[in-house]
This record gives C-alpha cells, structure tokens and sequence, in this order.
C-alpha cells in the first residue's frame, strides 16, 4: 500500500514539473576594473594620456532612473548597474556617452561649456557615437514627483511651479529680459504663494 503511494506520487511528479523561476542576472556594483580599462583606452586612442590615466568607471546601486552620471571634479563616470538587463552595447554607449562630458571639459579647460552643447557633441563623435541624443529612451521606471512649491512673479503674475524650494533668490526670467535686458532686478523676484 505504502509503495502504491510512492509510485503514484513519483507518476505524478513527473506529469507536473515544476521550474524554478531564472534567477535575476547579477547586478554589478563598486569599481569595474574592465570598464576602466576600456574607458582609458578610448581616451588615450584620442590623445588624452592625463585624463585616460585618472579616470575610473563605478557601478551605483542606488541609481533609478539615470542610465550613467559624469562627475568632472572626481574624474568619475558611474554607471546604472539596471544597465546589465540590457546587453553589453547599451552598458558601452552609456560609458561613451558619460566619457564624452569628462573628455568634452577636459579640452575646455576651465571654462564652462553647457553639459549637451556644441563641445560634448565633438566628444561623442570622436567617442564613435553618432547623432547621439542627450537623454537615453531605456525604460528604466521613472519617478513622478509632484510640483509642492508655487511662486508668483509680481509683475506678470505667471505662476512657476516646483518640486523643491528655491535655496537663494530667483526673479522672473521673462520680466527681467523685457524690462532689464535679462539682469536680475528684485521688483520681479519670484514670491512664494503655496507649500
């Protein structure tokens, strides 16, 4: 009787497998010595030894919604480590495109540049991206946040709404171009109606 049941219970196993769900691919995080050697090949095919040899490459598990950050002052580029779900040619665009902001200051010096202009485009094209856009279209989840903190200009009584507080005093952009030729004058300083 006992054996009925161990066969009846080994027929039916076999009739109803179950399979594990796949494991989650491994999130890298911290230093990647790969990716750095990669980043300073590329910098140092272009000429840029003092650059190439300081530079370093960092996954951050804290990241949502950016793909990669450049960070100019640390000589950083940190990466998405969600960017793994995509294939190794998304993780290198984005190392590309993050390069190409440190290699874009780098050749301005000390003056500033805007972070998408004229310069950071040179950088991409000689990084090998072509027609490189400013922001990536990954779907990684993006956070609606919402606009708390409402100001009035006093002069044109435009309402500017946002999520968080202005931290010095900030005047109307519009009122100052028309009426001080986009200097800032405290009559149209942003004044704020809602928390």
């Amino acid at each position: 009787m006992q054996t009925d049941f161990f066969a009846k219970l080994l027929a039916w196993g076999r009739n109803h497998v179950t399979v594990a769900p796949p494991k989650p691919a491994r999130q890298p995080k911290g230093d990647d010595a790969a990716l750095t050697r990669q980043a300073r090949g590329l910098l140092r095919d272009l000429g840029c030894e003092v650059l190439a040899a300081r530079v370093r490459v960092r996954w951050n598990p804290r990241m949502r919604t950016t793909a990669g950050l450049a960070s100019y002052a640390h000589l950083l580029v940190t990466l998405n480590p969600k960017l793994a779900q995509f294939g190794d040619i998304e993780i290198d665009k984005t190392l590309r495109h993050e390069l190409a902001h440190l290699l874009a200051q780098h050749r301005s010096g000390r003056r500033r540049i805007a972070p998408h202009g004229a310069e950071w485009k040179r950088a991409c094209r000689d990084l090998g991206l072509r027609d490189e856009k400013r922001c990536h279209d990954l779907p990684l989840p993006r956070r609606q946040l919402r606009a708390r903190h409402i100001y009035r200009c006093p002069a044109c009584k435009q309402d500017i709404r946002r999520v968080r507080p202005f931290r010095r005093r900030v005047a109307c952009l519009a009122c100052c171009r028309a009426h001080n030729r986009g200097n800032y004058h405290d009559k149209f300083r942003l004044v704020k109606i809602q928390a």
